[in-house]
Formats: structure tokens, sequence, C-alpha cells
């Protein structure tokens, strides 16, 4: 099992950035897929992105694409998303999560073996 922790959430304005942290514990972090994924009051969680081990193939929802920005520093186990031009409806609990069974559903919850506590995200108008 791999452990995560998530931070850098927080209270922003529309069009503000922010930049989340996943600390991940183990050795093997830089095999793994990371993903983010985030949850709204009321709603189901759902994808945000995904970054293969190398860091080079990334994927987004169209929510986020061009605006969030997902990577990783293998020699520090940590995965970041940086997030531009923040929006209201981008308000929700970020989840950093692990992918170490290898699955190729990287855009489902079921793809992921292992989930961070989460970091509220809250973005007001």
């Amino acid at each position: 099992q791999v452990h995560l922790v998530e931070s850098g959430g927080g209270l922003v304005q529309a069009g503000d950035s922010l930049r989340l942290s996943c600390a991940a514990s183990g050795r093997t972090f830089s095999t793994y897929t990371m993903g983010w994924f985030r949850q709204a009051p009321g709603k189901e969680r759902e994808f945000v992105a995904a970054i293969w081990w190398t860091g080079v193939r990334t994927n987004y929802a169209d929510s986020v694409k061009g605006r969030f920005t997902i990577s990783r520093d293998n020699a520090k186990n940590t995965l970041y998303l940086q997030m531009n031009s923040l929006k209201p409806e981008d308000t929700a609990v970020y989840y950093c999560a692990v992918n170490r069974r290898g699955s190729t559903w990287y855009s489902l919850e079921s793809g992921y073996d292992d989930w961070g506590q989460g970091t509220q995200v809250t973005v007001s108008s």
C-alpha cells in the first residue's frame, strides 16, 4: 500500500491559481501511474488528470484541459497539480490516487488502489 497526503488547498477567487501537492510513501512511487480526482458537494467523484510513471504522458478531463497541469517529481515522491484560471465550478475536495496494479482505466476510480484524504479547494466568484 502507498500512503498519500495531499496539501495546498485553500480559498481563492475566480481567476487565481493554486498548486496542490501529494506526498507519497514507498520506494516504488516512480513506477506507478498517478491521478487526481475531485468531488464537489452532492456530486460523484470525477477524474481530473493522470500522469504515467515517466512523467511524459498525461491525460486531462475536458473541463480542466488548458488550465490545469499535472506533474511529478519522482526523486521527491511527490505529485503536483497546478491549477490556473480557477472557476467557481472547480470547487471540490481534491484527491490524489495511485495505480499500483497497472490498470488501463486511468480515468476511473476503479483503476486506482490507494487514495489520499483529500484537500479542499474553494473558488469564490
